[in-house]
């Protein structure tokens, strides 16, 4: 019992003795474990950031990549626009040299043309002199004038010809000064294509008929006088188509 007593007593003060350093022990361990899992939270922190970085980076480069490829796309629908630009600019420059040789050409050919339609109606049947004369200075004008475009000139030397190529195929009224002598007054005109033109006075009582081979009016008899006033009528269309007798130059025989 004493031995027993005494190993108690002896195991008391051993526990005594070592309590304070276990709790020592224990004390440091804890703080090593709550450093350690302050450590690991951290760490675990970081790697979430560290995570969420890479997936924004991913996310980045993804992105980066499909613009990469609609880049790509863009930049070869481009090149085939260059391609087509440079293919139409050549034929841009092509048609600009044509052009200007094919204007250095039309320039003498509207110049011979408006000179072959002023020569013609100083040759022709007297009908409508001033407009047919304004119509050629105009003409002259325009040709000279920096303003109009030479397909406008163009265009205008051709309206002319059709004008006058027209003129053989109608039929005309009009009303203008005649000098018959030493007299000058107006007369109404009838105009029966290119083959005959008349005058009628305007009281009715007189009448006559351009002869081109000897360029000059002469005086036709009073029988023609109503079928002019008809004929004046109808080209009026102040009445209907109709026959009318006039008298009609014949065409120069080639001897």
């Amino acid at each position: 019992m004493l031995r027993t007593f005494r190993t108690l007593l002896f195991s008391s003060a051993v526990w005594m003795l070592t309590a304070p350093a276990l709790a020592d022990k224990l004390e440091q361990a804890i703080d090593t474990e709550t450093r350690t899992l302050s450590e690991a939270a951290r760490s675990q922190k970081k790697i979430d950031r560290l995570d969420d970085a890479t997936r924004r980076m991913l996310d980045e480069y993804r992105h980066a990549l499909r613009e990469i490829e609609s880049l790509k796309t863009y930049t070869a629908h481009l090149k085939t626009l260059v391609e087509s630009q440079r293919r139409e600019k050549a034929d841009l420059a092509r048609q600009i040299e044509e052009i200007a040789s094919a204007e250095q050409q039309i320039v003498p050919l509207m110049l011979n043309m408006v000179t072959a339609l002023e020569r013609l109606v100083q040759l022709d049947t007297p009908f409508l002199p001033e407009e047919r004369r304004q119509r050629i200075a105009q003409l002259k004008a325009m040709l000279d004038s920096a303003e109009t475009s030479t397909a406008e000139k163009f265009r205008r030397i051709i309206e002319a010809y059709q004008i006058e190529n027209d003129y053989a195929h109608t039929i005309e009224a009009y009303r203008a000064e005649l000098a018959l002598g030493d007299e000058t007054r107006p007369m109404d005109f009838l105009r029966v294509g290119r083959v005959a033109l008349f005058y009628l006075t305007l009281d009715g009582k007189s009448a006559g008929l351009w002869n081109a081979r000897q360029e000059r009016w002469e005086t036709l008899p009073d029988e023609y006088l109503r079928p002019l006033s008809q004929g004046l009528r109808i080209a009026r269309k102040e009445a209907a188509p109709d026959l009318l007798t006039l008298p009609i130059p014949a065409p120069e025989v080639e001897q």
